[in-house]
């Protein structure tokens, strides 16, 4: 997975206060403008039979997106589930400042890091609770 990818997945996944936090901690505030958005509008989920089978389309979805520019023209695009405003923007603001050579560390380590490490730290706890409660099923055939 790129690092784009990566970034745009960890941010849409994370809550819109963490990451608004985890943004405050970093300290930038670098200027930006809007260029497109704040959109909100439905997106088809899709999914597939079994995992592997048939693809079918299980239902639409809220979906928002902004793209933002720096000063300096770099472009940045967010899109998160929902109607929140304020993350998408956030998205698109990081995904910009990452992509200046100045700022990538910083986006990284400060921000990026620590929040896939708590999205990593809930799903293992996630993942323990459903463990507890799982039940495995046999059955016996009778030798007749």
């Amino acid at each position: 997975m790129t690092d784009a990818r990566r970034r745009q997945r960890i941010l849409a996944l994370s809550p819109g206060d963490r990451v608004e936090q985890a943004w405050n901690r970093l300290g930038i505030a670098p200027a930006y403008r809007c260029v497109r958005g704040p959109e909100t509008g439905m997106a088809m989920v899709r999914g597939r039979m079994g995992g592997t089978g048939n693809v079918f389309n299980l239902g639409e979805m809220t979906l928002t997106r902004v793209s933002v520019a720096l000063e300096d023209g770099t472009l940045g695009h967010g899109w998160v589930k929902g109607r929140d405003y304020r993350h998408a923007e956030l998205i698109a603001l990081t995904d910009a400042c990452a992509r200046r050579p100045e700022w990538e560390a910083s986006m990284e380590e400060g921000l990026i890091a620590p929040l896939e490490a708590l999205l990593l730290e809930e799903h293992e706890t996630q993942a323990k609770v459903a463990a507890a409660t799982r039940v495995d099923f046999f059955s016996m055939a009778r030798g007749e």
